[in-house]
C-alpha cells in the first residue's frame, strides 16, 4: 500500500508537468503560426522543409484513402453515367426500330408507285390488315372492299411481284388467296423459252411448277410471268424466277416480299370481250363480184 501511494505521488506530479509542457508547446506553434513577421515566416518555412518530408510515411496511409475516396466517387459517377447511357442506348433502339420500319415502308410505297405495268391498267393501294394465320389456309386481308370498286378474281401485287388474287369481297374489306395457297393454281409463261406451265400452291414460299411442256429445257434464274391465259390475270405480270427445289423439283422463288406484306395493289383487269358468234371470226362475209355464170355458157361466149 505504501509503494503505491509513493508511485501515484511521484506520477502525478510528472503527468501534471507533462501536460503543461504540451499545453505550453501547443501555444508556442500557435503563436508561431499566428505572428505575421518575415523572420517568423522564414523560421516556419525552416521547419516546413524540415519535418514534413520525414513524414511522408505517415501520410501515406491519409492520402491513400483520400484516393480511395476519391475513386469511389469517381466510380459511383461513372456508375450513374453508364446507367444514363444504357437508358439513352434503348432509347436510340427503338428509335432506329422506327427508323427502320418507316424506312421499308417508304420504299414499298415508293416501289408501288413507280413500277411500270401496262398503261391501260389501273389500280387500288390497300394495307395488309390481317393474315389467315392458318397453315391450311394462305391468305391475307385488305382494307379496301366493293366500296371502292374491288371485283373477286382481281390479281394483287406488292412493289415487285404477283402475291395473289381477290377471293372474297365485302364492303370495306377483301380477301387475297396467296400464290401459295393450296387451292391457287395459275398459267405462267417461263421467259426466255416461252414454255407454259401451271404454278401451284403448296403452303410453301417456294411453290412448285406442273404440267411444263419441256422441262429441261427450263434453267435455274429463268423468269416466271404470267400468260394470261383464261383470263384469270394480266399477262407478264412478274411472279418470280425458277429454282431447284431440295426435292428436284423446278419451283419458283417468288418476287414478292411475302414476310412483310404491308401494302397491296389491287389491278383493275379490263373485262374480256365477250364472242356471241364465234364462227363469225372464222368466215366472215364474202366478198361480192358478180353473178356466177355456169359452164356452158362460159363455152359458149368463147
Amino acid at each position: 500500500m505504501a509503494r503505491d501511494r509513493a508511485s501515484e505521488d511521484f506520477t502525478t506530479p510528472l503527468r501534471r508537468l507533462l501536460v503543461a509542457v504540451g499545453i505550453a508547446l501547443l501555444l508556442g506553434i500557435f503563436l508561431v503560426w499566428r505572428i505575421d513577421s518575415p523572420r517568423v515566416e522564414r523560421f516556419r518555412m525552416a521547419v516546413i522543409d524540415r519535418v514534413i518530408p520525414n513524414f511522408d510515411w505517415a501520410m501515406a496511409p491519409v492520402t491513400g484513402f483520400v484516393g480511395l475516396v476519391d475513386n469511389f466517387r469517381s466510380y459511383q459517377a461513372l456508375a450513374e453515367q453508364n446507367g444514363d447511357l444504357r437508358r439513352e442506348l434503348q432509347q436510340m433502339k427503338a428509335w432506329k426500330e422506327a427508323a427502320l420500319q418507316l424506312e421499308q415502308e417508304n420504299a414499298r410505297l415508293l416501289d408501288l408507285n413507280n413500277v411500270r405495268l401496262d398503261p391501260q391498267l389501273t389500280y387500288v393501294t390497300g394495307v395488309v390488315m390481317a393474315d389467315s394465320g392458318s397453315p391450311f389456309r394462305q391468305s391475307v386481308l385488305l382494307n379496301v372492299g366493293a366500296r371502292d370498286g374491288i371485283v373477286d378474281g382481281w390479281a394483287a401485287m406488292d412493289g415487285i411481284g404477283l402475291v395473289g388474287r381477290i377471293s372474297g369481297v365485302g364492303q370495306k374489306t377483301a380477301r387475297v388467296m396467296l400464290l401459295t395457297d393450296t387451292s391457287s393454281r395459275i398459267p405462267v409463261t417461263i421467259q426466255p423459252t416461252g414454255q407454259r406451265a401451271v404454278l401451284g400452291g403448296d403452303n410453301t414460299l417456294n411453290p412448285p411448277i406442273e404440267f411444263l411442256e419441256n422441262p429441261d429445257a427450263v434453267r435455274p434464274g429463268d423468269r416466271v410471268v404470267s400468260s394470261g391465259d383464261g383470263g384469270v390475270f394480266p399477262a407478264d405480270l412478274l411472279i418470280g424466277q425458277v429454282a431447284l427445289g431440295s426435292d428436284r423439283r423446278l419451283r419458283v422463288r417468288l418476287a414478292a416480299d411475302y414476310e412483310r406484306l404491308e401494302f397491296l395493289r389491287v389491278l383493275r383487269a379490263r373485262p374480256n370481250e365477250r364472242i356471241e358468234d364465234p364462227g363469225g371470226l372464222l368466215a366472215g362475209e364474202m366478198p361480192q363480184f358478180g353473178p356466177f355464170l355456169p359452164a356452158t355458157a362460159q363455152a359458149t361466149d368463147g
